[in-house]
């Protein structure tokens, strides 16, 4: 696998490079490791553009610094790959932070590095039941997947939909899912009439869906991995005729990824899904995040929860370097980020202080077609306190 690396840079901060003028003292470096060719490649363009709108709109100094970033690519799931990234980034690069991590094995198998060089972790997008357990320094302003299950579990029965079928990704994210969906939907009134995971990276998903055909519950949940997985996913449904049978389709947003929705079509259209964003969220911050997005990373490129995790993977870090004046000691920047409480384009946030978590809104979305496209149109809002 070819490897990128790429490095995005204020022109200042070029211009310090230039001069030679004290590069480590006035520069933090930022280590990114995401997903930026292959099947997931999406996954890395989404962080890029997130990250680039926040500096769009914030500069790119923090604590009286230059933030300067600097990008791996991991390919897609690949933890033996991760590490090696990361421990080149702390020993050759020497960078202040990690951040990135699409997926929950990467990120789990970074931990121990980050604890023992003692670097913060910021995660973009890895959504794993209590990942922030695996290091002291790792912080987390992506999501958990199990909190959008229960939601969506009492959402299905109270419409009526109280069989289902459970389709989930074979991996720790997916059974994570699994697990929620077979405790919430039975303690709402439902039942679940089947179960199955599928590979992580499978595009064929026809078999599955005649298994569904031929049980015939109310409805599906879903979870599988956004890009080319969810598309396949959505067209084998369509395809099968499960539509067609009223079998309603739900899960967790990843299944109406916004980057992924002009390959899917009209095929997602009436999806309900519960997800921490949607680039449609009625808010002037997010209208100017979209904006800045779409500068960065192309106007047919819509931004999803990924692009939103790289804005506030940099909120979090620039206002942790605000408050310790640029101090860069990694214990140092951890214990700023404790507590940070700041609107994001999904509305307002907070890392808990205990887990190091995030602390957000669920919201219920409808895939409905706005003006010329599809989009995830919010119609539910659930509050921290109401999770």
């Amino acid at each position: 696998m070819k490897r990128i690396v790429t490095r995005i840079a204020a022109t200042a901060a070029v211009v310090l490079m230039g001069t030679g003028a004290g590069l480590a003292q006035d520069t933090v470096k930022v280590g990114l490791v995401g997903e930026m060719s292959g099947p997931f490649a999406q996954f890395g363009e989404q962080f890029l553009g997130g990250l680039k709108a926040y500096q769009a709109i914030n500069g790119t100094e923090a604590g009286g610094k230059t933030v300067e970033v600097i990008i791996k690519d991991v390919g897609g799931p690949n933890p033996d790959v991760a590490k090696r990234l990361a421990q080149e980034l702390i020993v050759r690069d020497k960078v202040d932070v990690l951040t990135g991590f699409g997926f929950t094995p990467n990120a789990a198998a970074v931990a121990p590095i980050a604890t023992e060089a003692k670097v913060p972790m910021v995660i973009m997008n890895a959504a794993a039941e209590g990942l922030t357990q695996a290091s002291d320094y790792m912080v987390r302003v992506s999501f958990s997947l199990p909190s959008l299950v229960p939601p969506m579990a009492e959402w299905l029965v109270e419409q009526g939909h109280k069989k289902a079928y459970l389709i989930v990704g074979d991996y720790r994210p997916g059974h994570d899912v699994e697990k929620a969906f077979l405790e919430a939907f039975p303690a709402a009134g439902g039942e679940v009439v089947g179960n199955v995971r599928t590979p992580l990276m499978t595009v064929d998903f026809a078999p599955y869906m005649q298994k569904v055909k031929d049980t015939q519950p109310d409805a599906i949940f879903a979870f599988v991995n956004a890009g080319d997985v969810m598309a396949s996913f959505l067209k084998a449904y369509r395809e099968k005729g499960l539509d067609e049978d009223e079998i309603v389709m739900a899960g967790t947003g990843d299944i109406t990824f916004e980057p992924s929705m002009p390959a899917v079509g009209d095929a997602a259209e009436g999806i309900v899904t519960s997800y921490n964003y949607s680039m449609m969220h009625d808010s002037e911050l997010n209208k100017r995040f979209v904006e800045e997005f779409h500068k960065a990373a192309g106007a047919d490129v819509d931004p999803s929860i990924m692009g939103v995790g790289g804005y506030d993977a940099m909120a979090l870090i620039y206002a942790a370097l605000e408050k310790t004046g640029g101090d860069t000691d990694g214990t140092a920047l951890v214990e700023a980020m404790k507590g940070m409480e700041w609107e994001s384009p999904r509305g307002p946030i907070s890392i808990d202080p205990e887990t190091r978590d995030i602390v957000q809104n669920i919201y219920l979305r409808k895939v409905e077609q706005v003006g010329d496209k599809f989009g995830n149109v919010e119609f539910e809002t659930i509050e921290p306190s109401q999770q």
